[in-house]
């Protein structure tokens, strides 16, 4: 899935230790305008991604997520994990890409 639009809001890294070791994430807020309607989105990026894409306030973006839902103790929790991000106007060339990967990290999340 993929949405385009302007970061308004990078809020701050969070980290931690789980089982599987140290752990960091980010999360930021997507507006985005269909039609009449405006939208904020917020999604995360994990690990390496952070420094890899540089996301600062203000820069309009196509971003390439996955959704993920979970249930915890009876209640659901969505996730929405970024995995590329395209400059406003790139092409869909990974040379214009801020992430050269061409698809998602594997799954690792730190647990509740």
């Amino acid at each position: 899935m993929e949405l385009s639009g302007k970061i308004t809001q990078v809020l701050p890294e969070k980290s931690g230790t789980s089982a599987r070791g140290p752990w960091r994430k980010q999360e930021y807020v997507l507006e985005t305008t269909q039609g009449d309607f405006t939208r904020q989105v917020c999604f995360m990026l994990w690990g390496d991604k952070i420094d890899q894409f540089r996301i600062e306030q203000g820069l309009d973006v196509t971003v390439h997520f996955d959704l993920e839902s979970r249930e915890y103790n009876g209640r659901w929790y969505t996730d929405v994990k970024a995995w590329r991000i395209d400059a406003a106007g790139a092409s869909s060339g990974p040379a214009d890409d801020f992430d050269q990967s061409g698809g998602p990290p594997p799954f690792d999340e730190p647990p509740f």
